[in-house]
């Protein structure tokens, strides 16, 4: 799908050599050019790793970790890419730009480097763990305080509901969906990361995810999203069905329209959405289940994505009155047909 920003392999390095400049200009260690490419090398591999690009399997393991495991993990791994990354940028230094008389004597890393790329490793380590904690888009609203005045704006919502989930409580207890719950939100934040959208809240056995209207409709993302999601489930059913004793199901609402987003709360902040939009994406996910359909959208959002991806195709159900709504709201399913499906609109 291609969702991951393609620059960030440009600017990771970019990054890096920031962090080296302020070393060497901290400590005076030499040339600053070299402390640039230095700190380019050994800070580009744990970049692209928090951003996926390296080692994303591992990465999304350490992630399910309770927190001090998930730390202990992650500084480990890190030192790891630090002592690799400045064995490799002592080689690049000493043959290419000859900073250094001994390359075995540059291979070492002095207890001052050390314990700066510790430093900086575990305000990075923190600083993604409150961004899990929170949601990505979230962390980042809050951080530069985009909603601390509350904001209009147009945005897509996903209602996000696992079925099943209650029996399988009767069946095997609440700690056991408990866990059941978690691993299965766990697998949908890839791919809603991979679609650019941000897991806004967990409601029960429903998450609610939201887009931009910008970037939810690029090559209809917000609906490659919850395909993605359930092709992920397919392909580790052996896996679900060995942990839980079956593969997990889901009933997906999609709706769009104008909403206020503010920041609200004091001693816990959270972002909130305020309008209509939500509402009916809650009522569209009931209509969903008593349509039998699985992935259901509304007429709103299926106008402004435009036409559908050819591996997608919308099935009209008419429209449907909505407690709440005076007008009704014309709906379709979206499915990934066999060969030969025709599209309707």
């Amino acid at each position: 799908m291609g969702f991951r920003p393609p620059w960030f392999v440009l600017v990771a390095p970019a990054l890096g050599a920031l962090a080296g400049l302020l070393y060497g200009a901290i400590f005076d260690v030499g040339p600053l050019t070299g402390a640039a490419i230095r700190g380019a090398i050994i800070g580009t591999p744990i970049m692209l790793y928090e951003r996926r690009f390296l080692f994303p399997a591992l990465r999304e393991r350490i992630r399910g970790l309770a927190t001090p495991l998930f730390l202990l993990a992650t500084v480990a791994l890190y030192i790891g890419l630090i002592v690799a990354g400045n064995a490799l940028a002592s080689t690049v230094l000493n043959r290419l730009f000859r900073f250094m008389y001994s390359e075995r004597n540059a291979m070492l890393m002095t207890d001052t480097g050390l314990l700066y790329a510790l430093a900086i490793s575990a305000v990075v380590v923190f600083v993604f763990r409150v961004r899990d904690l929170i949601g990505p888009g979230v962390f980042a609203n809050l951080l530069i305080g985009r909603y601390h005045r509350p904001i209009g704006e147009e945005r897509i919502f996903l209602f996000l509901d696992v079925t099943g989930s209650t029996r399988f409580a009767d069946q095997h207890g609440d700690r056991a969906a408990q866990a059941y719950l978690g691993q299965v939100f766990n697998a949908l934040a890839l791919p809603v990361s991979r679609a650019r959208g941000s897991i806004d809240d967990y409601i029960g056995d429903l998450a609610l995810v939201t887009w931009t209207m910008e970037r939810g409709i690029r090559d209809a993302a917000c609906l490659r999203c919850v395909f993605d999601f359930q092709a992920r489930l397919a392909a580790e059913a052996e896996s679900w069905r060995s942990r839980f004793g079956q593969v997990p199901e889901f009933r997906a609402a999609l709706h769009c329209g104008p909403v206020v987003t503010a920041e609200i709360g004091l001693e816990r902040h959270k972002i909130a959405y305020f309008g209509d939009a939500v509402n009916t994406t809650a009522r569209l996910e009931a209509l969903s289940k008593t349509l039998g359909v699985h992935v259901l959208v509304s007429s709103d959002l299926l106008d402004r994505i435009g036409p559908l991806p050819e591996d997608l195709v919308a099935y009209d159900l008419g429209a449907h009155t909505l407690r709440g709504r005076e007008a009704p709201l014309a709906v379709a399913a979206i499915r990934q047909p066999a060969t030969g499906a025709i599209r309707t609109t």
